[in-house]
């Protein structure tokens, strides 16, 4: 879905509706679930220790698309935040 570059929202530092500047969010790091974790404990306490066999996960659908989460800048004063679009979309892409 095409987006545009710069868009005007509000801006809670300065009060008021301001141009921000966009680019798409994206979340690194945390792949890797943390092994003391204790959804990871019950996991391996229920699942993986001793002659229980194996376990049977309900399947869940998944969703094909999310909702794209930006990070909005003000032209005005240069503080950040995010600005989220409520609409579902594959590949957020910015209009040239």
């Amino acid at each position: 879905m095409e987006m545009p570059k710069n868009i005007t929202t509000y801006c809670p530092s300065c009060n008021s509706h301001e141009s921000h500047k966009l680019k798409h969010y994206t979340v690194t790091g945390m792949q890797n679930a943390r092994t003391l974790a204790f959804g990871v404990r019950r996991n391996v306490r229920k699942h993986k220790k001793g002659y229980g066999g194996k376990a049977k996960f309900p399947k869940t659908p998944i969703k094909q698309t999310r909702k794209a989460c930006f990070t909005a800048e003000c032209q005005k004063c240069k503080k950040k935040h995010y600005y989220v679009y409520h609409n579902r979309m594959k590949k957020p892409e910015f209009k040239k």
